[in-house]
């Protein structure tokens, strides 16, 4: 910590007359530094993985909600909002998401520690190969619901079908039994017995 510092203040003194604000960014730094060092550098990280993580979870449900607004879109809208209102909704939330990533990028490229390398980098790479993943799932539960769809049509199919034999052997049979009934009936009357 105190090399970190001594650096800083190095780097502070190689200002010639730094104005009101520099001075103030030179404190915060300084008492920026001293609170990390004070704590567990386990700990710090943790804390940046949870205001990331924080921002991101924020971000996600932005996203959720532009992800509904589009599909909103695809439907015939029966509601009472007006076509520009839902598009100014629409701008909106993703200038939210813009602004929610570059504070993001922000954080990650310039207030993480040195510690946790080229966050920014990684984070991307990471998301880019968790997204490569995920529609490998997406496509791989798609075969399966379309799988399970045919077998549930074929078995549906299959259903009707035997419902016609099974109507159909029905009909033969009541017919077969109402025939026989007939002539043993017409037997009856023509000899004679009522």
């Amino acid at each position: 910590m105190k090399e970190v510092l001594d650096d800083l203040k190095v780097q502070f003194n190689k200002i010639p007359n730094p104005t009101p604000a520099q001075k103030i960014q030179y404190n915060e730094e300084v008492a920026r530094v001293q609170e990390i060092a004070k704590a567990d550098p386990n700990d710090v990280f943790t804390d940046i993985g949870n205001q990331l993580g924080a921002l991101l979870d924020a971000q996600d449900q932005l996203a959720k909600a532009l992800l509904a607004e589009e599909l909103a879109n695809t439907t015939v809208y029966k509601g009472q909002e007006s076509l520009g209102r839902r598009a100014l909704r629409k701008i909106i939330i993703e200038a939210r998401l813009d602004s929610m990533m570059a504070e993001l990028r922000e954080m990650m490229v310039y207030r993480a520690p040195q510690e946790l390398g080229s966050l920014w980098g990684k984070y991307e790479k990471t998301v880019e190969r968790i997204n490569k993943q995920q529609e490998a799932a997406r496509i791989a539960e798609l075969k399966l619901l379309q799988i399970a769809a045919r077998k549930r049509r074929h078995m549906i199919r299959r259903f009707r079908e035997n419902v016609i034999w099974f109507g159909a052997v029905l009909f033969v049979t009541l017919w077969l039994i109402s025939v026989l009934i007939l002539i043993k009936t017409s037997k009856t009357i023509s000899l004679g017995y009522y």
